[in-house]
């Protein structure tokens, strides 16, 4: 195999620090035991907000050049619930002061992450009325669609061929643990096209406008706020 334009050494090292990325994001092995049925998901999540078609989201971020805009277009049809939880949240000002945690730029490009309420990477939301975290599934919608939607995985790595969102620049995904259903409010912001993660993380969307606000985010920079410019009425169980 020839590396153009670099060493082996150089190419081993730089796939050495990108594996070290993926691992800060809590990727693994998840035992085929997690996956769930869309009829199993339906009644443990039926009270859960769901989105259904599309929603817009501004999102100003507070970094050391000064305040930017970066807007956001949430998949409901490929990710229902994913994409739902954001939406509930940003609805109800939780993301409003929180820092951005995790800025993992070299040797590549990766992420930036936040949502995070303890701003440490460990926190998540908690449920106001049971004083409990709130977790949703990992959820994957692969292609073709059919009249019924989507193909819809839960709580299951799949294999990355026909997804419908993949990890492209710009892709809004949901940070989690080693278990599958274990994201709450974290999310990322891929840097670059990151497809080692498609199939293991949900994407909910994509970056439209803003990506340049994105790229100088720095760790400790501010969400100013979040609000939903369209889309807010087709929320379920909001």
């Amino acid at each position: 195999m020839r590396f153009p334009s670099a060493s082996l050494s150089r190419f081993c090292s730089l796939l050495f620090s990108l594996l070290f990325c993926v691992a800060l994001l809590s990727w693994g092995v998840i035992p085929q035991s997690n996956a769930a049925t869309g009829e199993e998901i339906a009644t443990l999540y039926r009270d859960r907000p769901k989105l259904t078609g599309k929603a817009t989201v501004q999102m100003e971020v507070q970094t050391a050049t000064g305040t930017g805009t970066v807007e956001m277009v949430l998949n409901g049809d490929a990710a229902p619930l994913t994409a739902g939880n954001f939406v509930q949240l940003a609805n109800q000002g939780f993301y409003n002061g929180l820092s951005f945690h995790r800025v993992v730029k070299d040797p590549l490009p990766f992420v930036v992450q936040g949502g995070d309420p303890l701003g440490n990477g460990t926190g998540g939301f908690v449920d106001p009325d049971t004083q409990r975290p709130r977790q949703i599934p990992l959820e994957i919608a692969l292609e073709p669609r059919t009249a019924d939607g989507y193909n819809l995985q839960y709580n299951e790595i799949v294999q990355p061929r026909g997804l419908v969102l993949p990890h492209l620049r710009g892709a809004v995904a949901m940070a989690r643990s080693a278990a599958p259903n274990t994201a709450s409010s974290q999310f990322y912001i891929a840097l670059s096209d990151i497809p080692q993660l498609d199939g293991r993380y949900a994407v909910f969307g994509y970056v439209t406008e803003g990506m340049d606000v994105v790229d100088r985010i720095a760790i400790g920079d501010r969400i100013t706020s979040v609000t939903i410019s369209d889309g807010l009425e087709r929320i379920e169980n909001n």
